[in-house]
């Protein structure tokens, strides 16, 4: 079932999401949608606060970019409860773009290897080392698990620039071609 992402401004975003147990209700299904959902909106990435529920838990599907670099060929992953534990001090500066955050491509400097603890969707527990793209998008999307969107690591002025855009989201106004819940403020 595809759900609809939540766009900037709605109160999930910025909550600190929980750790789950291996009882969590119907979590197979919820990997499932939120991997329909990911491929539905053409993104690489989803966590799950950006479809309203504050847990620990991201899908990540790096398929659609292996013309670009194959070793992500049927790339697809379910990470539970997962930790960054260590942050490389190389650090590299890409585009970034969020399905939270429609129209909103910034330059975002992450580190480009970081070392990770979590759970798979069987509840086999991992740590592993991600470098590059990975990285990257594993840091995006944990950030999300942190109450924390990508437009928070750009520069002040960049911050100035896309405020506006910011605010007309606030405002209700996002035009996507994906399914959104929108916040509007009151």
């Amino acid at each position: 079932m595809i759900l609809p992402i939540y766009t900037y401004g709605q109160p999930v975003l910025k909550e600190i999401a929980q750790d789950i147990t291996p009882d969590y209700p119907n979590l197979q299904e919820l990997i499932a949608n939120m991997f329909e959902t990911l491929s539905e909106a053409d993104g690489v990435g989803l966590a799950a606060p950006q479809i309203g529920l504050s847990i620990r838990v991201v899908v990540i599907d790096l398929d659609i970019v292996k013309d670009d670099d194959p070793k992500f060929k049927d790339f697809r992953k379910a990470y539970i409860n997962p930790h960054i534990i260590e942050f490389g001090e190389e650090q590299v500066t890409m585009e970034e773009g969020c399905l939270s955050l429609p129209g909103i491509h910034e330059n975002v400097k992450r580190s480009k290897k970081i070392k990770v603890q979590y759970l798979d969707a069987d509840f086999n527990p991992h740590e592993e080392i991600a470098d590059g793209y990975l990285a990257r998008v594993m840091q995006h999307e944990f950030d999300h698990l942190d109450g924390h969107v990508f437009v928070e690591h750009i520069s002040p002025l960049r911050k100035q620039i896309v405020k506006n855009k910011l605010h007309t989201m606030l405002n209700g106004r996002v035009h996507c071609s994906y399914r959104v819940k929108i916040f509007k403020r009151k």
